[in-house]
């Protein structure tokens, strides 16, 4: 039977419950132990696939399509695991679930109530992940005394008494603040907050604790004293320089032997070498990169969580640190690409939903095609600079896309249900893993070093194909296709050191040890062209 570990908030949130649940996965994982981790969200949305990104963050898409919590994409990038839509729930999926099965007569007529129908659909849920894994971690969204927590809390409570003290382990995350005025470190806050889980019937049995500071050993002990845990069980949580150091420093804090004595589990030897050597590189790079990311959602640095990480990523095989430049695109639509765009040695647009900044991400297209800087288009991305290319290059007046403008002459881009001619995706998304191939010698061959890939969705619009040969004729170079031939996945310019556009995402799929190909290679252009601007 699995172990289970289930992590809560206190005090305040976006404390890191999610880095922390996926470093202790990271943890277990060097010792040999296969983990699966699960993120529970409070909310009442069915997924956040509707939500605004600069509330909710980035949506995260797993291979069989799921729109996820960002929090998935740490747990990803800190182990192998390749996560499902199991790996996600929301109240709001919970509630449907156990409504469908009311409306069904699964229950017989019975009154539903949260005690026993939701909280048992939540463990359920919980218990389906522990199948041919060791440990199961589980993050529970939203910070202790929240309305919306109340049924999670619940369900991992008597899920604790199921399966008993020896197979689950509860670690409260919560902050110890800095009084700057007086120069000490408080915790109150902290007592308060395992007070409150204690309310509940929860006792937790060990406690990182989120600060600035180190904790003195005396204040250790205090806390351990008030909250009724083992001195050795409360664990700093510091603030690093680089999120990718945090199972590092749990490490040193002795937080995986304290879970392994806990739960029982052999002590295995703990392999990290390979992840200290990436955080060397990481942070000792020989050289330097600027990438300008021009975004519409650039205020909340979130709203691009995996694009961010997949970049950093992509530095370390070159010894590059990169230096992110946010740039708005409404700002380049005010004041011209030049200016905001002054200082980047590559040029990305990524995804995003709407006509708000599409104008803006358009010019810095261009700009990047003129002026040669290395281009990389992600999803939305791609589509800009295909429909930038056919204005400018193809002549192809009024080209667009029908999700900005229905009833243009030229519609590049355009709906999955018009392409197919039918009602298959009707007006959603295509989402999750789809395969493509790839045209041999061109810049995604050369980075993937096979024909053959997939890669995860999340889009609406695909290239018209009956725009492909006037495109092609003049230099767009259509070098990633769907086996079918349906869908264009890829495309390319001709006498240009670096231009590429996807209509994927493989941000999702990059890694600190097995970094994404594709960035990769663009931060290593992107670094040529700085070299080349240099000299």
């Amino acid at each position: 039977m699995a172990k289970f570990i289930f992590i809560t908030g206190g005090v305040v949130s976006s404390l890191g419950k999610g880095i922390a649940a996926a470093s202790i996965g990271c943890l277990l994982e060097s010792r040999g132990f296969k983990v699966s981790i699960q993120k529970l969200d409070p909310y009442i949305n069915v997924d956040p696939g509707t939500m605004s990104p600069f509330q909710h963050g980035e949506v995260f898409v797993t291979d069989d399509g799921a729109e996820t919590d960002l929090d998935l994409g740490h747990y990803e990038r800190f182990t192998t695991q390749v996560s499902n839509r199991g790996n996600n729930y929301t109240a709001g999926r919970i509630y449907l679930q156990v409504i469908e099965k009311e409306r069904r007569g699964d229950y017989l007529g019975g009154t539903v109530q949260v005690v026993p129908h939701i909280t048992n659909e939540i463990k359920e849920a919980i218990k389906a992940q522990g199948k041919d894994v060791d440990v199961v971690i589980v993050e529970v969204g939203g910070t202790v005394g929240d309305i919306e927590s109340l049924p999670f809390l619940e369900a991992i409570r008597q899920l604790h008494l199921e399966v008993g003290r020896a197979n689950a382990v509860f670690i409260h995350l919560t902050l110890i603040p800095y009084i700057r005025a007086s120069h000490e470190l408080k915790t109150k806050p902290t007592q308060h907050s395992v007070k409150e889980l204690r309310s509940i019937g929860i006792q937790p049995d060990i406690l990182l604790c989120r600060t600035e500071y180190p904790i003195p050993r005396d204040m250790k002990a205090k806390i351990g004293l008030f909250c009724n845990v083992p001195e050795e069980a409360v664990i700093t949580a510091k603030d690093v320089e680089h999120i990718y150091e945090c199972p590092l420093f749990f490490a040193q804090e002795g937080l995986d032997y304290i879970l392994l004595k806990y739960m029982g589990l052999p002590l295995h030897e703990r392999h990290m070498e390979k992840w200290e050597e990436f955080i060397g590189t990481l942070k000792h790079p020989d050289d330097t990169v600027t990438i300008g990311i021009v975004g519409k959602y650039t205020q909340y640095e979130d709203s691009y969580k995996s694009l961010r990480e997949a970049l950093i990523h992509g530095g370390v095989p070159n010894k590059l640190g990169v230096h992110l430049k946010w740039i708005e695109a409404e700002d380049i639509e005010r004041e011209g690409p030049a200016g905001p765009l002054a200082g980047c040695h590559g040029i990305l647009v990524p995804g995003g939903f709407g006509e708000r900044g599409v104008e803006g991400k358009i010019q810095a297209a261009q700009y990047a095609r003129l002026h040669k800087i290395p281009y990389f288009g992600i999803c939305l991305g791609m589509q800009l600079a295909s429909i930038e290319f056919a204005r400018s290059v193809a002549k192809l007046e009024g080209a667009n896309s029908t999700e900005f403008d229905a009833k243009t002459a030229n519609p590049i881009f355009y709906k999955l249900r018009d392409l197919l001619g039918d009602d298959t995706y009707g007006g959603n998304m295509r989402l999750g893993k789809c395969p493509c191939v790839l045209t041999e010698g061109s810049l995604a061959h050369k980075a993937y070093g096979t024909l053959e890939i997939s890669e995860r969705h999340r889009h609406r619009y695909e290239f018209n194909k009956a725009y492909l040969e006037p495109l092609a004729k003049v230099g767009l170079v259509f070098t990633g296709l769907s086996p079918d031939g349906k869908f264009v996945e890829v495309v390319e310019l001709r006498d240009h050191p670096w231009f590429l556009g996807c209509q994927f995402h493989p941000e999702f799929k990059s890694r600190p040890l097995n970094p994404h190909p594709l960035f990769r290679d663009f931060v290593q252009a992107s670094h040529k062209n700085k070299v080349k601007s240099e000299e």
